[in-house]
């Protein structure tokens, strides 16, 4: 399509937060591609995977219309946590369970957050998404002027030049997110593993790599064992919000004197386990106890919401 054209970009109009006219994109690609020559891509491949790029509305569009933004955590829960999603969890547990005690071995991370981080992310490798990730990324290197994003285009440019994916079937969601466990390509490069040492990692396809780049990612960002991301419990009536969310880490027992329950069947642990009380949607809502090992899942994606539904995922699984 002619972006130069006003009739062409009338649609894209409405979704772009400045002009969307070929002139601007073709020079912002014409600078990635230098930069990438710069940090040693081969010529052929900066060629290959930056040749005929457009400005992809949809991208732009998803991006500035994400769910958490909108959403209560009631309603972003009760989409994410869907008993669909929970009988498929259970249906792939049982027929990965040898699998996940052998990727626990190994990285010490439990059944528990690896379920829920492949559920919420691509539905256990079901839906791992169809946009092309140089498309994708380079689409939002440009709309929010991001080196970011942009140095992740070179990243997804290295994978092609190593050899490991073939630029066309490297696919994700519209941020450029790859595969089962939705890397971005710099953390497919840094954290990604051939769990059975066959070679390249592939986490588009081996449940075994997936799994293990999952937790490999969740023991680099300090996962630490025998300890829970979160848990729900009883707050309350009239109980102030001051002094609780992220930030405000107290000690299990602190919370529990100023009248906070758990719940039948959570984790033993001592009293001065350090945690935090998190009201998601505020007094009167749901309560959560969150423990170190949800800051390990926030690395992953830096939402409370994303961490929640993950140890809540997990759990539901398990259960």
């Amino acid at each position: 399509m002619d972006r130069r054209s006003l009739m062409g970009c009338l649609g894209a109009a409405v979704l772009l937060p400045r002009a969307a006219f070929a002139g601007d994109f073709a020079a912002f690609v014409a600078a990635l591609q230098t930069r990438a020559l710069a940090a040693g891509i081969p010529e052929e491949v900066v060629d290959e995977t930056t040749s005929g790029l457009v400005v992809n509305a949809d991208v732009i569009k998803f991006d500035h219309h994400q769910p958490e933004f909108t959403m209560t955590w009631a309603a972003f829960s009760a989409r994410v946590l869907n008993q669909a999603r929970v009988a498929e969890g259970r249906a792939k547990y049982g027929q990965s369970s040898e699998l996940l005690a052998a990727v626990t071995s190994r990285f010490g991370v439990p059944a528990g957050p690896l379920m829920g981080i492949w559920g919420v992310e691509t539905n256990y490798g079901a839906t791992q998404g169809d946009f092309g990730v140089f498309d994708a990324l380079t689409t939002l290197a440009w709309d929010r002027g991001s080196s970011y994003f942009a140095g992740e285009v070179i990243s997804a440019m290295r994978i092609v030049a190593r050899g490991d994916v073939p630029a066309e079937k490297l696919l994700g969601s519209y941020a450029g997110a790859m595969g089962q466990p939705q890397f971005m390509p710099s953390v497919y490069l840094s954290t990604a593993v051939s769990f059975y040492g066959s070679g390249t990692p592939d986490i588009w396809g081996s449940d075994a790599d997936s799994v293990a780049s999952i937790a490999n990612y969740l023991a680099k960002s300090g996962w630490v064992p025998g300890l829970p991301s979160s848990e729900p419990v009883l707050a309350p009536p009239g109980l102030s919000v001051v002094g609780t969310g992220r930030e405000n880490v107290r000690t299990i027992g602190y919370w529990e004197a100023l009248g906070v329950q758990r719940l039948p069947g959570a984790s033993e642990l001592p009293d001065m386990t350090p945690c935090a009380l998190l009201l998601p949607d505020g007094a009167g809502g749901q309560a959560f106890l969150i423990y170190a090992n949800f800051r390990a899942i926030r690395k992953y994606n830096p939402s409370d919401f994303y961490a929640l539904c993950v140890g809540a995922l997990g759990r539901m699984v398990l259960a």
